[in-house]
């Protein structure tokens, strides 16, 4: 079954792209012997597997061909795998964050599984009538005027997922603590800090200096903030006056 986020994401186009998906009822053993019958465009083609399944792809990424899967989620793996293909490209980043549009500012927060992200997503939604985007994968994307934050229809254990948009005006790392307080990061502590909750698409050739060059750029425009905090009103608070002073 599908993940009802996905219907969120449908248009309708005829554009260029990522144009050709096929799910073939093949096993992988009886795919080997018919390998020269996934030539696709007569280019090169690179096998992945997740879980026991089976993507090849050519080398442009915009056909794959995808075998009768043992898994359904492998086919939100693969997609992903392969938008991320297209996107960085179009210097877009993934960020493992849970992303809010608070008054027209995109606030990102990051951190581990478990850290709080989505939490805290929802104590701003619930004190500061803030829209949860999506609660924990995001893409970044640097244009011309700033950089914008896009949900996604990948959206982990959060059940929050919508298909919009919203300039990133500042990204947050949590840690938890017994005590609120928040500090700004710079330099090496900011870089790492942010890097480590980067997806880098290392399955492409340059993926990962296409990567390296847009998280770059994001981290020269934007501040970086450690909250360290309990999951209250009081870390909202305290997070809003540090940010936006008397908006």
């Amino acid at each position: 079954m599908i993940d009802e986020a996905w219907l969120k994401y449908k248009i309708e186009s005829n554009e260029e792209g990522l144009n050709q998906i096929h799910i073939e009822e093949l096993t992988y053993n009886t795919c080997m012997f018919r390998l020269e019958e996934y030539k696709l465009s007569n280019s090169k083609v690179a096998c992945y597997r997740r879980h026991g399944d089976v993507m090849f792809v050519n080398s442009e990424w915009d056909k794959l061909k995808i075998l009768k899967l043992r898994e359904i989620r492998s086919l939100s793996v693969f997609a992903l795998q392969a938008f991320y293909a297209h996107a960085v490209q179009h210097n877009m980043i993934q960020i493992h964050s849970s992303m809010i549009d608070y008054q027209g500012k995109g606030l990102l927060f990051l951190g581990p599984s478990g850290i709080g992200k989505t939490t805290m997503a929802e104590l701003w939604s619930k004190y500061r009538d803030a829209l949860i985007i999506n609660g924990d994968m995001n893409f970044v994307q640097e244009t011309d005027e700033c950089f914008l934050g896009w949900g996604t229809p990948w959206h982990g254990s959060s059940p929050y997922c919508e298909n919009t948009n919203v300039p990133v005006h500042v990204l947050i790392v949590l840690r938890q603590a017994s005590e609120n307080s928040i500090r700004e990061l710079e330099n090496f502590e900011k870089v790492q800090s942010v890097s480590n909750n980067i997806i880098y698409p290392t399955w492409l050739e340059n993926g990962m200096e296409l990567c390296l060059e847009t998280l770059d750029h994001l981290l020269t425009a934007l501040p970086v903030y450690e909250l360290s905090c309990r999951p209250d009103e009081d870390a909202v608070r305290l997070t809003e006056e540090k940010i936006f002073g008397n908006l």
